[in-house]
């Protein structure tokens, strides 16, 4: 076989390969791949235990954040990102950064799910405890 015949061949071959690749997945697997409105949009793994803190935190996070935010902090299609993500990292929106959104709001400027109200009814130290709640989420799952 002639080289140029032997490289359109391979070369016909990697398209197709690549065409079938890009083609829908089906049912389930699709389905799978999708969340679907209210499911969580990351995965975590929880710590082994939470700082006193933390706990409080948790709770507060379960009465005020976990409408849009999720369970765990894992995000909500249709409602609210995850904040156990890298984006949030310390280094990316430190502490205050949560505390000004919970105060005053926020606008969207990473996700697609709306601006942010603030939250009535959390006081500084609820706020205070809520990051310390996800700060050892993001740690457990190696966001730092």
């Amino acid at each position: 076989m002639k080289p140029y015949i032997l490289t359109a061949v391979i070369i016909a071959a990697i398209a197709a390969g690549g065409w079938l690749a890009m083609q829908p997945k089906s049912g389930t697997e699709a389905e799978a791949a999708t969340p679907t409105q209210g499911d969580p949009i990351v995965s975590i793994t929880l710590p082994k235990s939470l700082s006193a803190q933390a706990r409080m935190g948790e709770r507060a996070f379960n009465a005020t954040c976990v409408a849009c935010h999720g369970a765990n902090a894992t995000g909500k299609a249709g409602f609210g990102p995850p904040l156990v993500h890298k984006i949030y990292e310390p280094s990316h929106h430190g502490d205050m950064a949560f505390l000004a959104a919970a105060q005053i709001g926020v606008r969207a400027h990473h996700w697609r799910f709306g601006n942010m109200p603030p939250q009535e009814g959390l006081t500084r130290a609820d706020t205070a405890n809520i990051v310390t709640y996800v700060r050892e989420l993001q740690r457990a799952n190696g966001i730092n």
